[in-house]
């Protein structure tokens, strides 16, 4: 059996899927070292870093931007999960913010990767597919929300998005940073011989997840339900039937566990990690879960304009995934809208004023 790494960076340690990965792999691989590196940039992220030192993670206030601020390595393993994460980004300021750090930030990550010779594991994301395919796609509307139609030889089925889909064609600002980083990574491999792979994620979810109206929407639905915030459904008539599949955090880190154990295996890998059809929800029936779980109902509005970027579908079709491990997501959409809701009624009091 491979040996677990020994040390491990992860870029955006203190964010919310960077710090659930800290926390994860140092409880369950004491002897590791693990390395959280973060700028502290996003709100929210300050309220990690008691979790990470009492998880026995180190914590280095670094940006990835710059080459200085990287704590001394060299480390087995790197993480790469910073972003500026919303697909709204640098349409209403500037876009230099989520330039440098989602591509300059990669590229910085790949520099220290190369003479330490680490495995580097880059998380990306589902918005590397263009727009315009996802939206021709033909489409029904149900009682509840958007559904995929199957067509013979398409890329995009009922089940979701396949790897493939993803050639020409805009994306949003934040998708072409990760698709420039996911093709600059695989310079690396056949330049330099870097070991790597990438987990295309759409919407992760769970706990210590900051949600906003632009990014973390399931988190954002909890959040305001518990409080008592109203929500909107914004977009393709205002309706609620926008459907995206989740996959819960605790998910990423098992299959993220399994991708360090044996990383010979996963060099080169590039595909879908997501929930799917099986573990998806329109706004709807979010909408629906989180009054059953959080027993409260909020109100409502309706915004029938779509925002710049937005999608009325996405799913990932993880076929390929599937076909190289026993891996499968465990937890589905009404679990992590109750891990969520527990997570918020324990921390009530750090989180109200961010609410």
């Amino acid at each position: 059996m491979p040996a677990f790494p020994e040390s491990i960076l992860i870029a955006g340690g203190a964010g919310f899927v960077g710090g659930n990965l800290a926390v994860f792999l140092k409880r369950r691989h004491p002897a590791t070292r693990v390395i959280a590196m973060d700028n502290l940039h996003r709100p929210g992220s300050k309220l990690n870093l008691p979790r990470l030192r009492g998880a026995g993670v180190e914590f280095v206030k670094g940006d990835i931007r710059f080459a200085n601020e990287f704590p001394t390595g060299p480390f087995e393993a790197i993480i790469e999960c910073s972003a500026e994460p919303s697909v709204l980004a640098g349409y209403a300021d500037s876009p230099d913010y989520l330039m440098e750090t989602n591509f300059l930030g990669t590229y910085r990550c790949l520099e220290k990767a190369r003479p330490w010779q680490s495995n580097f594991l880059f998380l990306s994301t589902s918005r590397v597919y263009p727009i315009a395919p996802l939206e021709a796609h033909p489409w029904r509307e149900s009682e509840t929300r958007f559904e995929w139609l199957d067509i013979a030889g398409a890329l995009i089925s009922s089940q979701g998005v396949r790897e493939e889909s993803a050639s020409q064609g805009a994306r949003s600002l934040y998708g072409l940073t990760k698709f420039a980083s996911e093709g600059l990574i695989e310079e690396y491999r056949a330049g330099f011989g870097l070991r790597a792979a990438i987990n295309r994620c759409g919407v992760i979810a769970g706990p210590w997840q900051m949600g906003k109206v632009n990014q973390g929407v399931v988190s954002l639905w909890v959040l305001r339900h518990y409080f008592g915030k109203p929500l909107s459904y914004i977009g393709y008539g205002g309706t609620g039937k926008q459907v995206r599949d989740v996959l819960h955090v605790d998910d990423l880190c098992e299959l993220v566990e399994e991708q360090l154990a044996n990383f010979t295996a996963w060099d080169g890998w590039l595909g879908n990690v997501g929930g799917g059809l099986k573990n998806s929800a329109s706004l709807g029936e979010l909408t629906a879960i989180c009054r059953e779980v959080v027993g409260k109902e909020v109100a409502i509005g309706s915004e029938p304009a779509n925002r710049q970027a937005d999608l009325r579908l996405f799913l990932a079709d993880c076929g390929k995934l599937f076909a190289r491990t026993a891996w499968r997501p465990r937890r589905d959409v009404k679990q992590t809208v109750a891990d969520v809701f527990a997570w918020v009624h324990a921390h009530d009091k750090e989180l109200r004023p961010l609410v």
